[in-house]
């Protein structure tokens, strides 16, 4: 669902809400579509396991557990603050060697997000179950990589530029 952060806020590990009511118009839309034996599994953080135990208790023969491996990127120095405010020089240095380098300084290396992101989708594909991940737009464009066999994302111009909506439902097929 639309989260309570306002627009061009750099948040991933922040965990931010979303407004009253809203996982639910989402959960509804979404757990009536759902087969008898999904796997639910989602971010730990609010925006993302206020929807997935919503679906939950319109499922309740679904069993829905948090994966921390599903959380959204941490961008260290740069959460809680607007895009537009951080360093040109900063955020140059990461792009510049996107796979290594820790974003806003002390935060994730994508090449760190898409092992932890990959672990989870070779442990889904493994379980032969199909599988509902709740989860953010970051870990959606990590596992649209690792369907297509890319484990590591070496150059910023790699990285999916495709925008996930807000309760947008993206299908993968492992």
């Amino acid at each position: 669902a639309q989260t309570e952060a306002p627009p061009g806020l750099c948040y991933g590990a922040t965990d931010v809400g979303v407004p009253a009511g809203a996982s639910w118009a989402v959960a509804r839309r979404v757990a009536p579509a759902l087969g008898a034996d999904v796997a639910i599994r989602h971010s730990p953080l609010r925006r993302c396991a206020e929807l997935a135990r919503a679906i939950g208790v319109l499922r309740p023969g679904l069993e829905v557990h948090a994966d921390g491996r599903l959380a959204e990127m941490d961008f260290g120095a740069w959460e809680g603050r607007a895009w537009s405010s951080i360093d040109r020089v900063e955020f140059d240095a990461w792009t510049g060697d996107f796979a290594n380098a820790r974003a806003g300084l002390h935060g994730e290396s994508t090449r760190a997000f898409m092992q932890r992101v990959g672990e989870a989708f070779d442990e889904a594909r493994r379980s032969g179950r199909e599988a509902l991940w709740v989860t953010h737009a970051g870990v959606i464009r990590a596992a649209q990589l690792l369907e297509r066999g890319v484990r590591c994302v070496e150059r910023a111009d790699q990285w999916s530029a495709t925008a996930v909506g807000f309760g947008e439902c993206v299908t993968l097929e492992l």
